[in-house]
Order: structure tokens, then C-alpha cells, then sequence
């Protein structure tokens, strides 16, 4: 008999963040696959019989295969057993959610998705600041700044990414930025775009850094970090006054 799989959305780290229904799955749950950013205070919310395996991909460091997971995923679900995917943030945000749910579906097993605070959310929060604004920011876009070889995505949409009246969240984009500024001032959104880097989010290291769009691209081809980070452009990433 097969098991069942829950998706469960860890948020962005900080484990108050967690959903009443992630938390109950986790402590049902017998095997938790989970991400390097789901780890930590948030695992404590397992059983104390459940079996803990590290899935996550990090850049720059050895992970393991997407199909890998994926098919771990299937085994111990087939094996009767009840299974959390324990996900970063929402697990529908940039999470490689679609290849696991086809590998469960194409093997028989049911599951079910727990949304969750991405950190895109939590970042805007803890700065302080709304991701809309009446008559300047009525369009939120979030995307990702690396494609599968870690390069800016070669098809996104420049005109709709230069938009001075749209709030933009760039998701795993530190490599990537100084590119796409590049880009962006070239297709008319001006230099002096404030920005702001939102680094560790959620976590007691979390670090909120202003800057205009030219200077978070100089700051980041000129610096090497493996913190995590969003990067938000657009007409919310104001200084503080």
C-alpha cells in the first residue's frame, strides 16, 4: 500500500512562521526530506522516530540530483510510509515542486500541498514596507535570476523587468544582477532605482541593505557571499527617511 507525501512550506527560516498545518504534518510525518534551508529550529517540529534525510541544493556545492530526490521521494512514499517534503519558503516558489509532483503522480501516490511564507513576504516585512503602493505599484513580479546553468535566463521579458511602476523581486540572483541592471538601464529604467538586498531573511542573521540598482551591481561583482539573498527593485525599495 502506498503512503502519502505532504508537500509542507517551511517559510523563509524562522520557525514562528510555520503554519499550524505544516507543523502538525511534521509531526506526523516518518521521513522528512527537506532542504538546507528548511533545517535547523524547523526540524524540531519532527518526531522524535522520524527519519531525517538532507535533499537540498545549494549553488556552488555539491547536491544531489533532481531526479535523485525525486525518486527517494517515490521510494519511501511506496514503502507505506507517510513523507514530508519539508521546502524553503513556499514550495510552489522556485522550488523544483512540479518534477517531484510528476514523479509522484507517474508512480500512483497522493499528496497534497501546504503553502507557506516565501520569503519575498517576509523580507518586505521585516523592512518595514508594503510589496504594493496605491498609483506607484499596482504589479508585484517575482523571478528568478538563474536559469539551470546558474546564467540569467536568456528569454525574460526586459520590458516588463523595466517597469518603474512594478515592484520586482529577484529570487537567487546575486551572480546574475550586475547583468541584468546592465540590462535594465539599457531598456530605460533609470540607475537610480532604489534596491535593496535582503540577505539571511528571517533568520537571526538577516541583513537589509539599501541601495540604488547601479550600486547593488557594483556591490555585488565586488563582493562573495553564500548567504542566501532576494534583491527587490522598483518603487517600495525606498531609504528609510
Amino acid at each position: 500500500m502506498s503512503g502519502f507525501v505532504s508537500f509542507v512550506s517551511s517559510g523563509p527560516g524562522d520557525p514562528d512562521l510555520l503554519t499550524v498545518k505544516a507543523v502538525d504534518r511534521l509531526q506526523k510525518a516518518e521521513v522528512v526530506l527537506f532542504d538546507d534551508l528548511s533545517a535547523g529550529p524547523i526540524l524540531e517540529h519532527a518526531g522524535p522516530e522520524a527519519d531525517l534525510i538532507g535533499v537540498g541544493k545549494r549553488a556552488g556545492r555539491a547536491s544531489p540530483k533532481q531526479h535523485h530526490v525525486s525518486q527517494v521521494l517515490v521510494d519511501h512514499a511506496k514503502a507505506g510510509l507517510r513523507v514530508v517534503r519539508l521546502k524553503s519558503g513556499d514550495s510552489g516558489m522556485f522550488g523544483r515542486l512540479e518534477e517531484e509532483i510528476t514523479a509522484l503522480k507517474a508512480a500512483g501516490i497522493e499528496f497534497e500541498i501546504i503553502p507557506g511564507v516565501t520569503s519575498a513576504s517576509a523580507a518586505a516585512a521585516a523592512a518595514g514596507m508594503p510589496l504594493t503602493r496605491r498609483l506607484t505599484a499596482r504589479r508585484v513580479q517575482f523571478i528568478t535570476g538563474a536559469d539551470v546553468t546558474g546564467d540569467l535566463p536568456s528569454d525574460v521579458n526586459m520590458a516588463a523587468l523595466a517597469d518603474p511602476a512594478a515592484t520586482t523581486v529577484v529570487y537567487m540572483g546575486k551572480r546574475t544582477f550586475a547583468g541584468l541592471a546592465a540590462r535594465l538601464v539599457e531598456h530605460g529604467l533609470p540607475g537610480d532605482t532604489p534596491a535593496m538586498l535582503a540577505e539571511a531573511v528571517s533568520t537571526p542573521a538577516e541583513k537589509l541593505t539599501r541601495y540604488t540598482i547601479t550600486s547593488l551591481a557594483t556591490h555585488l561583482e565586488t563582493t562573495s557571499s553564500t548567504t542566501p539573498a532576494l534583491i527587490f527593485y522598483g518603487p517600495l525599495a525606498e531609504p528609510e527617511t
